[in-house]
């Protein structure tokens, strides 16, 4: 008999239930390596980070990345035709979503809303520009990571470059 232990993702917080812990957080996308048994777990949204006023820039520029494209894989995923394509533009709403939450319990603020924005009734037109804007991501975090000081801010930025990076390999 199996037994189950709680796992919880030190990029996101969310908890997760299972015998071992995931290869992907199924909230964030976060690799298997961010994980940590619960009893592990350092609420690293609550300690005292001390990010440096250049890290809260880019977190800011983060937070707009991740709500236009959440917004875009929202509105693909309710313009695509092909089911396949709606199932994957919304995976990919809720883990962009995510990540915004990241920033959002980092900088302190509410979450903002989903904006209106439009998408292709074609799939393929709308993986072409998801291609294009997870490039956007995947370059801008490398650079806020790179140029990071405090662990969390590099930690954070490190995983979300493995995360986008992960989508530019889905297709259907």
């Amino acid at each position: 008999m199996n037994e189950y232990k709680l796992y919880k993702c030190q990029i996101c917080g969310d908890p997760y239930i299972g015998d071992d812990a995931p290869i992907n957080c199924p909230y964030c996308g976060a690799k298997k390596h961010y994980f940590v048994d619960a009893r592990d777990y350092l609420n690293r949204f609550e300690q005292e980070n001390n990010f440096t006023e250049n890290e809260i820039e880019n977190f800011k520029s983060s937070l707009k990345i991740e709500i236009d494209n959440a917004s875009f894989y929202k509105a693909a995923a309710e313009n695509s035709t092909k089911d396949l394509h709606k199932w994957l533009f919304k995976s990919l709403m809720k883990v962009e979503s995510e990540h915004a939450s990241i920033f959002s319990k980092h900088l302190k603020i509410t979450k903002p809303e989903l904006v209106d924005m439009d998408a292709s009734t074609d799939g393929e037109e709308n993986l072409q520009e998801s291609h294009r804007r997870e490039q956007i991501a995947i370059e801008s975090y490398q650079k806020y990571a790179d140029a990071a000081t405090t662990p969390r801010a590099k930690e954070i930025f490190t995983a979300l470059v493995e995360i986008e990076a992960d989508h530019l390999g889905l297709d259907d």
